[in-house]
C-alpha cells in the first residue's frame, strides 16, 4: 500500500533532494498545489500571482516510514517559522504548507505542529499552513532531480547541500 504526502517547504529542489534520500520513499515529484490557475507553469508560479506553492508530492510506503516521520523530516529540513520565504526565496509560492490527503493526515499534522509549538523547539511561532489537498500540477521536467543533475551549481552547494547534511545527521537511520 502507498500513501501520498504533499509538502511545501520553500524551493521544491531542496525538498525533493532530501526526500529522495529517505528509506521508504518510493517517488518524489516536484510541482505546484494550492492555487487558482489551471495547469500553471513555473514562470507563472514564481510571480506569486497564481496562489500555488512549490511542493513535492512524496509517495511513501507506510509500512516502512510513517506520515509522522515524513513530517519530522519535513520540519527539520526547512524553516517553519518563516512566513512566505525560505532564505533568499521570497513569496507565497515558497510558503511552508502541508496539504493533507485525509482527516488522519490533517490530525497528525495539527498534533505534530502543536507539539512543536508547545516545546518551542524553534524559538519562534510556527507559521506552517495545514490545508486540504485540492490538486497537484507536476512541474516541468527540468525541475526533476534538480540537485542530482546540478550538484556543482552554487544553489546546490550553498542551499541544498546544507539541508541534506542536516537531515542525514538527524535521521541517519532513515537514509538509504
Amino acid at each position: 500500500m502507498e500513501e501520498l504526502a504533499t509538502l511545501g517547504g520553500g524551493c521544491f529542489w531542496c525538498t525533493e533532494a532530501v526526500f529522495l534520500e529517505i528509506e521508504g520513499v518510493l517517488r518524489v515529484v516536484p510541482g505546484y498545489s494550492g492555487g487558482h490557475v489551471e495547469n500553471p507553469t513555473y514562470q507563472q508560479v514564481v510571480t506569486g500571482t497564481t496562489g500555488h506553492a512549490e511542493v513535492v508530492q512524496v509517495t511513501f510506503d507506510p509500512d516502512v516510514i510513517t506520515y509522522r516521520e515524513i513530517l519530522e523530516i519535513f520540519f527539520t529540513m526547512h524553516d517553519p517559522t518563516s512566513l512566505n520565504r525560505q532564505g533568499a526565496d521570497v513569496g507565497t509560492q515558497y510558503r511552508s504548507v502541508v496539504f493533507y490527503h485525509s482527516e488522519a493526515q490533517r490530525g497528525t499534522a495539527m498534533e505534530f505542529i502543536a507539539e512543536l509549538s508547545e516545546s518551542n523547539v524553534f524559538g519562534l511561532p510556527i507559521v506552517t499552513q495545514v490545508e486540504p489537498f485540492t490538486g497537484f500540477h507536476e512541474a516541468e521536467d527540468y525541475h526533476r532531480n534538480y540537485y542530482e543533475r546540478n550538484r556543482r551549481q552554487s544553489y546546490s552547494r550553498y542551499v541544498i547541500e546544507p539541508k541534506l547534511r542536516k537531515v542525514e545527521k538527524e535521521f541517519k537511520e532513515r537514509i538509504r
